[in-house]
């Protein structure tokens, strides 16, 4: 497998970023790691067996990048507003640093010419990153798997709450998405998959409540509800990751 690191300097965020890069061609897949994470979980927690077969084939390239939740979403003792802004860096990183850099990356390796979707994938506080930049900016993520997540930002700011909370709360701001609101369409064009499992130190009740508001606005998003023996745990997400890659580059 092919394999690129890369630490470039952020404007964003004022510090480098590291992130690996695995594949040589095919669709830009961006993988958030768990709470907490870093840039090689993707490898470290053997993601990359699973993903290997179409990553081998040419059909995926997965870019693994750092989060920044010790200094946001897990630091529930820091002032919640600085938080709130420092996670809007994260995610200025991200739309407007990471995905460029995807972009001209698969453009270049396939040959390709023009502005390829990103592919959003991540399981537990990954996934909630994960919903949340595919909802966010239907416009650069047109592809989404989420595994285990939380999708209200309470989980990390309490009771707190401000403009920049509610924008990072999928449940919150999609329920107040007007029915006609132009980013419906997109979602529609686009292809999601959100799963969780109802067994040990899961908490589907935010993805229940996502699924209610999803089908109320006519929002196409695949909700697979797993059983009460699936755990909130790699094993678990490596079978559901092995079932649901096909349907995603279908």
């Amino acid at each position: 497998m092919e394999t690129q690191y890369f630490c470039r300097y952020s404007p964003s965020l004022g510090r480098d970023m590291e992130c690996k890069v695995y594949g040589y061609a095919g669709r830009p897949v961006l993988f958030i790691p768990c709470q907490d994470g870093r840039f090689f979980d993707f490898e470290n927690f053997h993601m990359t067996d699973v993903w290997r077969p179409w990553i081998d084939a040419g059909r995926v390239m997965v870019f693994s990048i750092d989060t920044l939740d010790r200094e946001t979403w897990s630091n529930t003792n820091g002032d919640p507003g600085w938080r709130a802004y420092r996670h809007e860096q994260w995610m200025a990183y991200i739309f407007d640093e990471m995905v460029p850099f995807i972009r001209e990356t698969v453009n270049t390796r396939n040959g390709w010419t023009g502005y390829p979707g990103v592919i959003a994938f991540g399981c537990s506080l990954g996934a909630t990153h994960a919903v949340n930049l595919y909802f966010r900016r239907p416009d650069l993520f047109d592809g989404l798997l989420a595994l285990s997540g939380m999708y209200t930002a309470s989980y990390g700011f309490g009771h707190y709450s401000d403009e920049r909370v509610y924008l990072n709360s999928p449940v919150d701001y999609l329920a107040g998405m007007p029915a006609d609101h132009p980013f419906i369409a997109e979602y529609n064009r686009h292809r999601g998959i959100i799963v969780v499992g109802q067994g040990p130190w899961e908490e589907p009740a935010t993805t229940f409540r996502l699924k209610e508001i999803c089908e109320s606005k006519g929002i196409h998003v695949w909700f697979d509800i797993w059983g009460y023996d699936v755990k909130h745990d790699w094993d678990w997400w490596y079978k559901q990751t092995a079932y649901h890659v096909p349907h995603l580059l279908e």
